[in-house]
């Protein structure tokens, strides 16, 4: 039986500009959706549907951590993907386009991250398998933002290519 493997963990500090006001725009639903699904088409695997039971579990374990920010997996049932940044202005948009920025660090040929930098987080946003997200993002007590999105079916699966 495969072996799940656990992504590593991102930290990212985003600037916010001075002529720049604080917003909630890109943390709807349907931003996290459009934002995975479009790079979801580019590499022909299927879209992604918003589910509530996963926005829900995400919510759950935002929450717990808003005390830390710590960028530490649930070792829930699902796929996830955390992220976090520094400024207002670090979305869950931006959060999926830090995820997609590993893209050039993974090697379909050979299934695998290249040059021991960071690709996974990209994978499971390409999972084939994962068809169901859901997401949440919350300001954490150091005034630092926290993005995690869960996936069903997780992916990630040693010796299965994402696509």
């Amino acid at each position: 039986m495969a072996m799940h493997i656990i992504s590593i963990f991102i930290m990212f500090s985003v600037a916010l500009s001075s002529h720049m006001f604080p917003s909630n725009a890109q943390n709807s639903p349907q931003d996290y959706v459009n934002a995975h699904n479009t790079p979801r088409g580019q590499v022909g695997v299927g879209s992604v549907i918003w589910n509530v039971t996963l926005a829900n579990y995400a919510q759950n374990y935002a929450n717990q951590r808003i005390g830390d920010c710590a960028l530490t997996h649930s070792n829930g049932p699902y796929g996830e993907n955390l992220a976090k940044g520094s400024s207002s202005w670090f979305t869950g948009v931006e959060a999926v386009n830090l995820w997609m920025a590993e893209k050039s660090c993974y090697d379909y040929a050979t299934n695998s991250c290249i040059g021991g930098k960071p690709c996974l987080h990209y994978t499971q946003v390409v999972w084939h398998d994962s068809i169901r997200i859901g997401c949440a993002r919350v300001q954490c007590s150091n005034g630092w933002y926290y993005v995690i999105c869960s996936y069903d079916a997780p992916g990630n699966w040693v010796g299965e290519r994402p696509y």
